[in-house]
């Protein structure tokens, strides 16, 4: 069977996205689980541990606390609340703390540090997966034991208004509720308020066992303007009033009911420098806890600093105060403050009932956990909390029985310390069996392209794909049958849940087909390549040739690739990346120098990059070196042409040649000092910084007007009439837009009034993305039809490209506009005095736009973080939260840098359709395709043998995602290649039939 190059490489790219969902799914496992089934029905608590007698303390004890408002503040960082901010915002929260009944603590939350799984982490005390970041957009229901079914199942009452998350995770569990959406980043006043309307008017009322509040406004005041904004001052003050109004409507219930409340002051996670999270620096993951209580009156005197716990510990320590049973998969440990002024024997009994908890998980997922130390250390604590229950029963006063519960209290906490850890530690199991299965299967498609190389490089259109030889029907069925028998066997056998296993059969047997399909594939191709000497004669022949020598530009791309592909094995060089894109530009830029200084002041032809000679079969033949290329013959009619013509050797041209490579230099230094990115370099002051301080906003203002003005004068050159006009007054919109939120200024204001959500001005612009964007789209259609105007084609794909510029400038954040209208910059230098003078060939400038590509993924501040994902680009010009609109502007606004870079390679090859084949196009799918896929198949296989490693999940993880989200839009740009290069093939076709006829 006969395929484009381009159509196979889309096709391999899209196996290996399924291969790559296969394999996420395994590797991002679910946390430890009680082997016990979830439901209403509790089990019997433990007994109170006795030697020689029956105890009588068989239930769970009463709570500690009639009622318990708690207060999450998302994105609530320590040093809000502990530090000078807390001081100076937060007043009556800050006595509270220091001289108030109350015990502060900071927090530890573990990555992923976002909404949902922090949500989860806080209410199960277990710690979810990366694998809940994608859940966070959409979030089901948790099927996992929780602090609320028991409170549920307990009969009381629970009221919430915040966060719609928390009604999605538990359904049907609130008596009343109101929730807001959390994904809306650009309101911060009206997400909070909707929250506090209904405050007063519940804390007056005593239906209710438990009020959760869930306020989004710091946390969104953060995505859109960092954590040195102004606004965030405003807003920790608000929330210190709603603290006061809470604890003082408790107090006053108190009188009545005579018995304490309880006050809960949390984060869900931090926030970054940057005003984000969702990764593991300090700042994202230390959050604060105060609960504040009667029933902790402290004496004269009495200094309590904020000590370190886990986010998880709240779990158990909400279920004791409210006299609930732990929740079974729950790791943390009870915060022991909290029950110190209880009676001995009460604080025994809580931390043994939370022993017995955490030791019967340990039980239930670790096969050899009587040698584990905190296991031998809950022993030991049961024995001799027996011992003094046997004593405090035979009522002995003396001073021994005081002493005794004192050593079982710390024996008991270190068990308790000990356990947690060791469970933390234990924290997931891997799916190995649905990592292997997508493993294979990529590394089948990455074995595919590669062993379609030659043929490609060889200026084959199309590709002979041998699906269905009869020669290899057995070997399919015999693969079929052996996979069939290995899902039986491993599905039968596990131990754990398989997320391959839990699929149908159909669709098991689905992938198990194309699995068997693709490796008969490939021995079909590699016994051809073996029987076929033809293609092999014409390899050597190539490698042998004069010609065929590699360049110094060939060999640096090649050695490049290969170099970043192995650094993926560090985690230093997995956190640091953009170093490596930053070396391997710089070092691209001086090659060209090099190879421009080379080609225009060395004299004779035969020291020039690419060589030409003259061949009876052919007019000329120019000779590029790109994984063994051999020598192209130019089209018929076309003389030989060397880097440049003559005339264009002499004056400024020849000059402006010659300062391309070091302009782009220029410009990538200059991009460099925009954003610190990274780990080592984030909390380094860059320009970036200094723009968006409130001081330096006209600076900026201007800074992005200039910036604007650039794109227009690079964006219009190659639109029509119309869609310079939508583009023009697309980039006035855009900085309208930035006015209206408060990011810039007009010239004639001072400070920003009547700051607005910019909702009438984003879609402004998206009135002309979408009209500039539509006639790209009708030329392109066009083009497929009008063969004889080729032109057309080459119009259209501009007017797409600079439609997803426009879009860019709007997502993008202000001091970011100079990265975008330098990449326009960069790409008409590198067109108009290096690709075209050098001709260099398809594969060459194939990489060459990957490689920058790559590159402005991070100089717009980007890594392979997840706090650096820029969320408030997802819902620019929205009132609402619509989940594919705002997923898909978010994506577009993280992969701005290859998206655009993909589609500036698409039209310049069509422009430049003259001085390369038809195949051109095809040939440029093909190549993107090869190398996004060797970074992906390689970095699986290596989390695969890495996936025990320290930082597993605070460095590897993310990229895994950012990998794996790559192949996706790889994928799409694919399909956009292979869609753009049937032009060509209709032409061809149509000469060809015009010549038979």
């Amino acid at each position: 069977m006969r395929l484009g190059c381009g159509v196979f490489a889309a096709s391999c790219v899209a196996i290996e996205v399924l291969g790559v969902a296969i394999f996420l799914r395994g590797f991002f496992p679910a946390s430890v689980r009680s082997s016990s089934p979830t439901g209403h029905q509790a089990e019997p608590p433990a007994p109170e541990p006795l030697a020689g007698a029956s105890s009588n303390w068989t239930k769970l004890p009463l709570p500690l606390f009639s009622k318990a408002v708690i207060v999450l503040i998302d994105a609530l960082r320590d040093d809000f609340v502990f530090g000078s901010k807390g001081a100076r915002y937060m007043p009556f929260t800050t006595y509270l703390m220091g001289k108030g009944p109350s015990h502060s603590f900071v927090a530890e939350a573990k990555p992923p540090t976002v909404t949902m799984p922090r949500i989860k982490a806080l209410m199960t005390g277990s710690l979810p997966g990366f694998v809940d970041i994608i859940r966070n957009l959409n979030s089901p229901a948790l099927q996992e034991d929780n602090v609320i079914r028991q409170a549920k199942a307990a009969g009381k009452r629970m009221i919430f208004y915040g966060d719609e998350t928390w009604v999605k995770l538990f359904p049907k569990h609130f008596v009343e509720y109101d929730g807001t959406t959390s994904f809306f980043v650009s309101d911060y006043t009206e997400v909070d308020s909707n929250v506090t309307r209904h405050l007063e008017k519940v804390l007056k009322r005593g239906d209710w066992d438990m009020l959760i509040l869930h306020y989004l406004g710091l946390d969104h005041i953060g995505h859109v303007s960092g954590p040195d904004s102004p606004l965030i001052g405003y807003k920790l003050r608000e929330m210190d009033g709603i603290l006061m109004k809470i604890y003082t409507a408790l107090l006053t219930k108190e009188k009545e009911t005579l018995s304490p409340s309880l006050l809960v002051l949390c984060g869900d996670h931090g926030m970054s420098e940057t005003g984000s999270h969702g990764a593991a620096s300090a700042e994202e993951v230390r959050t604060p806890l105060v609960l504040v209580s009667s029933a902790f009156e402290r004496k004269p005197g009495d200094i309590r600093h904020p000590t370190q716990v886990q986010q998880t510990d709240l779990a158990a320590t909400l279920a004791i105060g409210l006299g609930l049973p732990i929740p079974k998969d729950s790791i943390g440990s009870l915060l022991f403050p909290v029950v110190e002024r209880r009676p001995m024997r009460e604080q025994l009994r809580f931390l043994h009932l939370n022993g017995v908890q955490l030791s019967r998980l340990l039980q239930e997922n670790v096969p050899a956990y009587e040698k584990d130390p905190g296991f031998e250390q809950f022993v030991m604590a049961e024995r001799l909390h027996g011992n003094w229950v046997k004593l405090h029963l035979e009522e002995d006063h003396s001073g021994a029985l005081l002493n005794l519960g004192t050593k079982v209290a710390r024996q008991y906490l270190s068990a308790l310390k000990t356990l947690s850890l060791a469970l933390s530690m234990h924290v997931a199991q891997y799916d190995i069996y649905s990592m292997a299965v997508g493993t294979i299967i990529v590394l089948e498609a990455l074995t595919l392209l590669l062993l379609s190389t030659p043929q490609v490089l060889h200026r084959r259109a199309e590709l002979e794909v041998p699906l269905s030889p009869p020669m290899f029907s057995l070997l399919f069925y015999l693969m079929f049958l052996v996979l069939s028998a290995i899902h039986v066997v491993v599905c039968t056998s596990a131990e754990s849940s398989c997320y391959f296993c839990s699929l149908p059969w159909l669709a098991a047997g689905g992938v198990m087909v194309l699995v068997s399909a693709l490796l008969c594939v490939i021995a079909s191709a590699l016994a051809r390549m073996v029987m076929d000497s033809t293609l092999l004669q014409k390899v050597w022949q190539s490698t042998t040739h004069p010609c065929s020598g590699w360049s110094e530009v060939g060999l640096l791309l090649l050695l490049g690739t290969v170099g970043h592909v192995l650094s993926l094995g560090a985690s230093s060089f997995v956190e640091e990346e953009h170093q490596t894109w930053y070396f391997l530009v710089n070092t691209l830029c001086l090659a060209l120098s090099q190879e421009t200084c080379r080609s225009y002041f060395l004299g004779d032809n035969k020291e020039l990059p690419h060589c030409f000679h003259t061949e009876p079969a052919s007019v000329g033949a120019i000779c590029m070196q790109q994984d063994h290329i051999a020598c192209e013959a130019p089209k018929g009619g076309q003389a030989d042409k060397g880097p440049c013509p003559s005339g264009a050797r002499r004056g400024h041209v020849r000059w402006a040649v010659l300062a391309g490579p070091w302009l782009v230099l220029a410009c990538c230094r200059l991009l460099r000092s925009l954003n610190h990115t990274g780990v080592q370099g984030a909390h380094r002051p860059d320009l970036g910084h200094w723009l968006t301080s409130a001081s330096h906003k006209m600076e900026l203002s201007c800074l992005a007007a200039l910036s604007l003005l650039v794109i227009f004068m690079l964006a219009q050159r190659g639109c029509s009439l119309v869609s310079k006009v939508a583009l023009a007054l697309g980039l006035v919109g855009v900085f309208c837009y930035r006015v209206a939120i408060g990011n810039l200024l007009f010239p004639w204001q001072l400070t920003n009034r009547g700051i607005s959500k910019g909702i009438l001005e984003a879609r402004f612009v998206y009135v002309f993305v979408l009209g500039i964007l539509f006639t790209g789209t009708k030329d392109l259609l066009k083009s497929q039809v009008i063969v004889a105007d080729f032109k057309v084609k080459t119009v259209a794909l501009w007017e797409l490209y600079s439609g997803l510029v426009l879009l860019a400038a709007l997502l993008l954040r202000p001091h970011n506009l100079p990265v975008l209208a330098f990449s326009l910059l960069i790409q008409t230098i590198m067109t108009k005095f290096i690709w075209k003078p050098l001709r260099h060939d398809v594969a060459e400038i194939t990489v060459m736009h990957y490689w920058f590509g790559q590159a402005f993924f991070y100089f717009q501040g980007n890594s392979n973080n997840i706090a650096t994902i820029d969320i408030s680009a997802g819902f620019v010009g929205l009132d609402t939260y619509m989940e594919i609109p705002a997923t898909f502007l978010t994506v577009f606004g993280t992969y701005v840098g290859p998206v655009l870079w993909a589609g500036h390679l698409a039209h310049f090859l069509s422009a430049e359709a003259s001085s390369y084949s038809d195949s051109a196009m095809s040939r440029a799918c093909f190549c993107y395709a090869l190398i996004c896929s060797v970074p992906v198949a390689t970095y699986i296989v290596l989390v695969t043998s890495l996936r025990y490693h320290l930082f597993i999940w605070s460095v590897f993880s993310p990229k895994l995602l950012y990998e794996g989200m790559h192949l996706l839009i790889t994928a799409a740009l694919c399909v956009l290649f292979t869609a753009t290069s049937q032009t060509g093939h209709t032409r061809a076709w149509v000469k060809t039939g015009a010549r038979n006829q």
